[in-house]
């Protein structure tokens, strides 16, 4: 059937990731509370005073920091705190717009930070929109049949962690999500533009829970299908909520 899997969202960019069972979209809008932090590091190139949408390459993230990438993450809408866990260090919960506990989570993260890079350095958000890798505000879709066919490349399992996603889909045949591009995708009630793939960092290579190197998930794309792409960007057209078992359908 073709069906909604998994949602996940990463309320601080890079920095843990958490599973979701509903989501509700807005026009134009990321994910709720997707990337809705970030940490710049301590060479980023920022406009604090007006902060906007920046690119990647200024913020801690799992591809400056293999580390980085077993944080997980809980976001309470409640109280706004943001609950961190790691293997090598004691939990974390702050919430990121105090700043007593934004310093706290600086030092937190520099903690599991690679030394050799610029370290942490401070907590930034854009006003309007998540700090998301691409451009445009958006989100992104994958297919499991996607992953199982880069797993066999690897010649082992891969977590979905590894690539960040937000939607994970089933039903599909593996790579058709790159034939959506240009085209427009029911989720739920909600309704997507797919608009380009995501191209992948050494990030993916990084298992989850231990924070280790252990996959040549790069060199399995590039050798198997001549590119390094994984999953696709989608801008949300037509609000409406996705939950766990909704359907999907290209229109």
């Amino acid at each position: 059937m073709a069906q909604v899997t998994d949602l996940w969202r990463h309320p601080i960019k890079g920095v843990g990731c958490e599973r979701l069972e509903t989501v509700s979209l807005a026009t134009a809008q990321c994910m709720p509370m997707d990337r809705h932090w970030a940490i710049a590091h301590a060479d980023a190139k920022l406009d604090y005073e007006t902060p906007e949408w920046a690119r990647c390459i200024n913020f801690a993230r799992g591809a400056r920091g293999a580390k980085l990438m077993a944080v997980g993450a809980k976001f309470d809408a409640a109280t706004r705190m943001v609950h961190l866990t790691h293997p090598d260090l004691e939990d974390l919960c702050v919430n990121p717009d105090d700043p007593a506990d934004a310093s706290l989570l600086v030092d937190w993260v520099t903690r599991i930070s690679d030394p050799r890079r610029s370290l942490p350095a401070q907590v930034y958000k854009a006003p309007n929109r998540g700090m998301t890798d691409s451009g445009t505000a958006s989100l992104s879709i994958h297919t499991r049949a996607s992953m199982d066919a880069l797993a066999s490349a690897c010649g082992a399992s891969l977590d979905q962690r590894r690539f960040r996603g937000n939607i994970w889909l089933d039903g599909a045949h593996a790579w058709e999500e790159f034939d959506w591009i240009g085209k427009r995708l029911r989720v739920g009630t909600a309704e997507f533009e797919i608009t380009k793939p995501v191209e992948r960092c050494v990030a993916t290579m990084v298992n989850p829970d231990t924070g280790i190197t252990d996959r040549e998930t790069l060199k399995a794309l590039k050798d198997t299908w001549g590119h390094q792409d994984f999953g696709v960007f989608a801008i949300v057209t037509k609000a409406g909520d996705i939950s766990l078992g909704d359907e999907y359908e290209v229109l």
